[in-house]
């Protein structure tokens, strides 16, 4: 691994690894590490490129993301851990729990997507465009090329089969806003495509753990207590 990612951590016991959103940083979750830190040793990271976690030279992928996630369990003598996932994150989540299997006890997947198809076009639409005029700026401003690729995330990936998800065996809770930036549709298609998942719409947008945090911890510790 090119870098080391910088994290937070609190608590003891099995492992709870936070995985935050495109742009943001593990300070996200900042508002349930107490309460979950009651019951797990939550380590909240800062994806490659985010908060205090320097770019490298890696590909900057969610492959490459899941890839640094193998490595940073492998330096800290994690051999399992469950993963709670927001956007990205959860896009990161499942391409971990694809690819090793093995190291995933429990997978909660929140506002995750498996192509950008499964993004409303109301949002979807401003993002290409922002992203093609980013492109575009990158040539002469290092501050666009940086947006240009946090943006490219979310325009050209992920791109998760719907029956890959079937090899997926780790129980699962998947969660959506009402209103969330997230098509109903492709969350549902999320959750029946896994094969051992619970599904959770809660009132609130694609940021429930903010604006909906009561709610979303309880459906967090439900899952992850029983």
């Amino acid at each position: 691994m090119d870098i080391a990612l910088a994290f937070t951590e609190a608590g003891s016991g099995t492992p709870l690894i936070l995985l935050h959103g495109n742009g943001e940083d593990g300070t996200y979750f900042a508002p349930h590490i107490a309460a979950l830190a009651r019951h797990f040793r939550v380590i909240a990271l800062d994806t490659r490129g985010h908060g205090k976690s320097p770019r490298g030279s890696a590909p900057f992928t969610i492959a490459q993301f899941a890839r640094d996630l193998r490595d940073f369990m492998d330096a800290q003598g994690i051999e399992k851990a469950s993963l709670l996932g927001f956007s990205d994150g959860g896009n990161i989540a499942l391409t971990f729990a694809l690819a090793y299997p093995d190291r995933v006890d429990r997978l909660i997947l929140n506002g995750a997507n498996l192509d950008p198809s499964g993004i409303k076009p109301s949002v979807q639409i401003p993002i290409v465009l922002d992203y093609c005029l980013a492109t575009v700026l990158a040539r002469i401003s290092p501050r666009a090329g940086r947006k240009a690729e946090l943006l490219g995330l979310m325009v050209r990936e992920p791109h998760i089969r719907p029956s890959a998800l079937g090899h997926i065996a780790a129980p699962a809770l998947v969660i959506a806003g009402t209103h969330d930036m997230i098509r109903e549709k492709h969350t549902l298609l999320i959750a029946r495509s896994l094969p051992n998942s619970q599904l959770e719409i809660l009132p609130g947008d694609h940021f429930i753990a903010r604006t909906n945090p009561e709610g979303f911890r309880r459906a967090v510790e439900a899952f992850l207590l029983t």
